[in-house]
């Protein structure tokens, strides 16, 4: 079971980013979704959240209306759109899943971290 996240790197501020994760040894279609942030000096945070069908999401105050999270599942794979990126959106950025139909925050595998950069 593994989640490999990809897609972090270093943008100016307004730039775009698309995060990818792809599942390997299970079937992501069986579970909701998340992608999580930790900042520099901070607590680990929920993002989004994506029920198994898709046809539900979440997202944290601080990024509704600029990032979109969607899922293919038939690739096996999430992916985290971020626009209009700003410089607190600097951080690891982790993907993860819970085998459950509705949105959580509570994971059961998590994926190894991608480094999203915002410079001012």
């Amino acid at each position: 079971v593994q989640l490999q996240a990809s897609g972090g790197g270093l943008v100016q501020a307004g730039g775009s980013l698309r995060l990818s994760c792809a599942a390997s040894g299970f079937s992501l279609r069986y579970y909701a979704l998340g992608w999580f942030r930790q900042a520099p000096g901070k607590e680990r945070e929920g993002v989004s959240c994506i029920s198994n069908t898709g046809s539900a999401t979440e997202y944290a105050d601080s990024v509704k209306g600029r990032f979109e999270f969607s899922r293919d599942n038939a690739e096996n794979t999430m992916y985290l759109q971020m626009n209009s990126l700003r410089p607190e959106d600097t951080g690891v950025y982790y993907c993860a899943a819970r085998l459950r139909e509705r949105c959580s925050y509570v994971m059961d595998y998590w994926g190894e971290g991608t480094l999203v950069t915002v410079s001012s």
